[in-house]
C-alpha cells in the first residue's frame, strides 16, 4: 500500500535518523523507554504469548519482550530496520510491511503492538486501516496496543530544550487544530495526536476497555531541560517517578510526549 508519504518516511528513517539510538540518548527517550517496558509488562498476558510488534524497528521492543519469555514476529516499512532486527542478539523473527495490509493469518496473536506506525498515518482513514488490521490478527480476548504522538509534545520539547522561535510558535498555534506536523520545522510526515481522538479510534475499531496511559509523565521537558547540569540524572530519576505516579491521571496525559492506549479484542459473546 505504498503511498506518496512512504518513500518520505523510508528514507528519513534510513539515511536522516538512527532510530536504534533514539531511546539511549536524551532524556526523553529513557524515559520512554523504560517507561514502555514497564507498561508492556503490566498489560501483555502471561510468558509466553505470541506478539505481533508493527512498526517495530530495530527490534528494542522485542528483545525485551523475546527475553521475557514471549514468542516475537517483527513488521516493519523500514528495510533498514528489518535487517537490524534480524542481524541484532537476539535475532529477531522480522519482515517488510506496511501496517495498512499486514501479510499475517486472523487471529494469530495474542496481542499486537502498533508503537509507531500511527505517527506516521496522517490520515485519519489509514489509521483506522491500520488499527482494524491489528485487531484482524489478534485473537478475540487478545489485546491491541497503540502508541501515539502527543499533540503537544514538538512545541514542549522545542521550549525545553531551548529552541523557541516565532516558526515554533506558529506551529504550536496550528497543532491545536490540526495534528498534522510540518516538516520543514523537522521530524517527518507525522501526526499528533489528542488523547480523545486515540481513544475515539480505538473505540471505532471495536476494542473494548480501551484505556491509555502517558508515557514520559509531565516531568519529561524538566529532565531535557536538566541535559549537562549537575543534577541531570537526580532530575531525570525524579521524572521517571512522577511518571509512574501520574501514569495514568486524565488531566496530565497529554503532557507526556507519547501515548499509550490498550484494548481488548471483543469475543463476540457479549
Amino acid at each position: 500500500m505504498a503511498d506518496s508519504s512512504t518513500s518520505l518516511i523510508v528514507d528519513y528513517y534510513t539515511v536522516r535518523h538512527q532510530e536504534a539510538l533514539r531511546l539511549q540518548s536524551r532524556p526523553s527517550g529513557r524515559l520512554e523507554w523504560q517507561r514502555t517496558c514497564e507498561l508492556l509488562d503490566g498489560l501483555l498476558p502471561a510468558a509466553p504469548a505470541r506478539i505481533l510488534d508493527v512498526g517495530g524497528a530495530d527490534g528494542a521492543y522485542a528483545r525485551h519482550l523475546v527475553a521475557a519469555g514471549h514468542q516475537v514476529r517483527l513488521l516493519d516499512l523500514v528495510p533498514a530496520h528489518v535487517a537490524q532486527a534480524r542481524s541484532g542478539v537476539p535475532a529477531i523473527d522480522a519482515d517488510v510491511a506496511d501496517a495498512r495490509a499486514l501479510p499475517e493469518p486472523d487471529d494469530a496473536y495474542d496481542a499486537t503492538l502498533l508503537l509507531g506506525p500511527l505517527y506516521h498515518l496522517v490520515d485519519r482513514g489509514d489509521r483506522m486501516t491500520a488499527l482494524a488490521e491489528a485487531v484482524r490478527v489478534t485473537r478475540p480476548g487478545g489485546l491491541v496496543v497503540a502508541a501515539a504522538i502527543s499533540r503537544f509534545a514538538g512545541p514542549l520539547h522545542f521550549a525545553a530544550t531551548r529552541r523557541w522561535s516565532e516558526s515554533i510558535a506558529r506551529e504550536a498555534r496550528a497543532l491545536l487544530t490540526d495534528g498534522r506536523n510540518d516538516g520543514r520545522i523537522g521530524f517527518t510526515v507525522a501526526y499528533f495526536h489528542r488523547v480523545e481522538e486515540l481513544v475515539d479510534e480505538l473505540h471505532t475499531v471495536g476494542l473494548a476497555g480501551v484505556a491509555v496511559q502517558g508515557i514520559e509523565g509531565p516531568g519529561w521537558t524538566a529532565a531535557e531541560a536538566a541535559v549537562g547540569a549537575p543534577d541531570a540524572e537526580t532530575v531525570f530519576h525524579d521524572a521517571l517517578d512522577l511518571a509512574r505516579v501520574y501514569g495514568s491521571e486524565p488531566a496530565l496525559l497529554a503532557a507526556s510526549a507519547h501515548l499509550l492506549a490498550a484494548g481488548v479484542v471483543p469475543d463476540g459473546t457479549t
